[in-house]
């Protein structure tokens, strides 16, 4: 028998989406992970999707299908473009990455358009999660299964 705390380290998450402004970023806790969720702008949409955008990205189309379920395998790896949830783990060794939404800070270079930075090692992955070509991380991070309950309701661990 598990636990009380581990029943609810493992319990499914609920958040209502509606709360979060538009090009904003929360964290949640779920199975003792980090959970990202952004609500992402038309802009921010609009620059993912550009041909000079995609060609950086090691997995531009996320056929790596263990890396979210199969209603997230999209081009914004989501069920509804606007609201974006993934595991805040980096795939390389497991680091925490930061939230980046800045366009071409110093640090990162002309050609950034925001995204997720892991301190650690350097790995970079877009606003959607996915790894760019030339970074130690192997794949794009991992986009937990989840569910919209209601318009403004989501619920993390279900799916």
């Amino acid at each position: 028998m598990p636990s009380e705390r581990a029943k609810v380290s493992g319990a499914p998450v609920r958040f209502d989406p509606s709360k979060l402004e538009p090009g904003r970023q929360i964290t949640l806790e779920w199975h003792s992970k980090p959970v990202f969720v952004l609500r992402r702008t038309t802009e921010i949409l609009q620059a993912m999707d550009q041909p000079s955008h995609l060609q950086k990205l090691r997995d531009p189309d996320s056929r790596v299908d263990t890396q979210q379920p199969a209603y997230a395998a999209n081009p914004f790896r989501s069920i509804r473009d606007e609201f974006f949830i993934v595991i805040g783990i980096c795939t390389h060794l497991g680091c925490i990455p930061t939230f980046r939404p800045e366009v071409a800070p110093e640090d990162l270079g002309t050609e950034w358009i925001g995204g997720y930075f892991c301190p650690c090692h350097s790995s970079k992955f877009d606003l959607a999660g996915r790894v760019f070509k030339g970074v130690p991380a192997p794949t794009n991070l991992v986009v937990p299964p989840y569910r919209y309950l209601s318009g403004t309701s989501i619920e993390i661990g279900v799916g």
